[in-house]
């Protein structure tokens, strides 16, 4: 039940913790977000050292981050489709298959993007 008078600074220090409590709850159950997480804090101060654009930059952690977030998307499927039943069901696992689906894409562009920003850099240096 949401409390009546959840308004203005109150929402947003609520809506907060609600967030890092799930970030939390994503590290303790979830063993891929633990290694996107530990992936993410040296891809991500490494794209900043990078001699790319801004851009560039601004493109390598964005993917970098969008593998995070769609893992979180991912973990919060899981856990609704196991909360509604224990029971093997053809469209719990289609919800979960489609929910890896998504993460799986997500490292693809992942990968694309820093392969196509970091090959130019490289091959400088061949």
């Amino acid at each position: 039940m949401k409390p009546v008078n959840n308004v203005g600074i109150k929402r947003i220090i609520r809506a907060t913790g609600f967030s890092l409590n799930g970030i939390k709850a994503a590290w303790i159950n979830e063993a891929a977000f633990r290694q996107e997480s530990v992936l993410a804090l040296i891809l991500l101060p490494l794209a900043m050292l990078m001699p790319v654009s801004v851009v560039e930059k601004i493109l390598l952690c964005l993917t970098v981050l969008l593998v995070l977030i769609v893992e979180l998307i991912n973990s919060a499927i899981e856990a609704v489709v196991d909360r509604i039943s224990s029971e093997q069901h053809p469209l719990s696992g289609q919800a979960k298959d489609t929910a890896s689906a998504a993460v799986f894409l997500s490292l693809i562009v992942c990968g694309i993007t820093w392969a196509s920003i970091l090959f130019p850099l490289v091959s400088a240096y061949l």
